[in-house]
C-alpha cells in the first residue's frame, strides 16, 4: 500500500513542556490506523497539526506527496482531509439538513465565501449524504434537541460530506453510551471502505481500538513507543506497562 500521509520528525512545544518529539509515520490509503496513548501523550496535538489549527516546532507532514504542515485548515480540508473532533462540532440552531449543506458550500467556494446560490443543489446533495450515514430520517430535526450519537453521527455525515481522502476522527466515540460505540465506529469504517477513505482515529476504548484499527501507534510523553498490527501492540510489554496496564484501558 502506498503511504497518503507521511508524518516525519514532528516536534512541538508549549513553553518548557515537550508535547511532541520526533513523531513519524504513515497512513495508507484506505488503511484504518489508531492513535493511543496515555492522557497527555500528544495525540491531539498531532491532529492538531495535521489538521492546520497549530503548526509544528520541527517536521513534516506529507499529503498525496505535497507538503500540507503550515497550511491554513480550509486549505488543508479542500486538499482531501476532514476531521471530527471530541465534542462534536455541529450548528445546534439548524436542521440536521442545513448543517450538511453548508459543510458542502463552504467546502465548493474555493474563494472561502459562503454563497447561497447553489444552495438547492447543496440541499439534494446533503441528501444524498445523510443517507450514506444512516441518518435520512433526522434530516428536518435540529441538533440541539438529539442524542448526542445522533449527533456524532451527523458529525461524521459532515466531515464525509466534502468527499476527504483521509478522515481524521479524534475520540470518536467519546460521550457515548458503550452500546453505541462500536456501532459508530462500524458506520465509519464500512462508509470509509465503500469510498476508499483512509482513517486515523484516537480512542481511549480499547475493545473500539483493537475492533476496529488495522494498525495501532503508541505515544507516551510526545514519543512513539510502539507500532504495529493489535494484537503486536497488544503484546508489547513498554505498551502494556504505560497504557494498557491502566485501570479502565486493559
Amino acid at each position: 500500500m502506498s503511504e497518503l500521509l507521511e508524518v516525519r520528525g514532528l516536534a512541538k512545544r508549549f513553553g518548557g513542556v515537550e508535547a511532541l518529539a520526533d513523531v513519524s509515520f504513515g497512513v495508507a490509503s484506505s488503511e484504518v490506523v489508531a492513535l493511543i496513548g496515555p492522557n497527555g501523550a500528544g495525540k491531539t496535538t498531532c491532529f492538531n497539526i495535521l489538521g492546520g489549527l497549530l503548526r509544528a516546532d520541527h517536521g513534516e507532514v506529507m499529503f498525496r506527496g505535497a507538503r500540507i504542515d503550515g497550511l491554513a485548515s480550509h486549505d488543508i480540508a479542500r486538499r482531501g482531509i476532514a476531521r471530527t473532533f471530541q465534542v462534536a462540532a455541529t450548528f445546534a440552531s439548524m436542521t440536521v439538513r442545513d448543517n450538511v449543506a453548508l459543510a458542502l458550500l463552504a467546502h465548493d467556494r474555493s474563494d472561502g465565501s459562503l454563497r447561497w446560490s447553489d444552495r438547492r443543489h447543496a440541499l439534494a446533495h446533503a441528501e444524498t449524504v445523510l443517507g450514506h450515514a444512516g441518518v435520512a430520517e433526522l434530516a428536518d430535526a435540529h441538533t440541539a434537541v438529539l442524542p448526542y450519537g445522533d449527533v456524532k453521527r451527523i458529525e461524521l455525515a459532515l466531515a464525509l460530506a466534502t468527499q476527504p481522502q483521509l478522515l481524521l476522527m479524534d475520540e470518536p466515540t467519546a460521550g457515548m453510551a458503550q452500546g453505541s460505540r462500536a456501532e459508530l465506529m462500524r458506520l465509519a469504517t464500512s462508509i470509509a471502505r465503500e469510498r476508499d477513505v483512509a482513517v486515523l482515529f484516537t480512542e481511549h476504548d480499547m475493545e473500539v481500538v483493537f475492533g476496529f484499527a488495522q494498525r495501532v501507534i503508541v505515544l507516551d510523553y510526545g514519543r512513539v513507543i510502539a507500532m504495529g498490527t493489535p494484537e503486536e501492540v497488544r503484546a508489547d510489554q513498554r505498551v502494556q506497562d504505560v497504557y494498557l496496564g491502566e485501570p479502565g484501558n486493559s
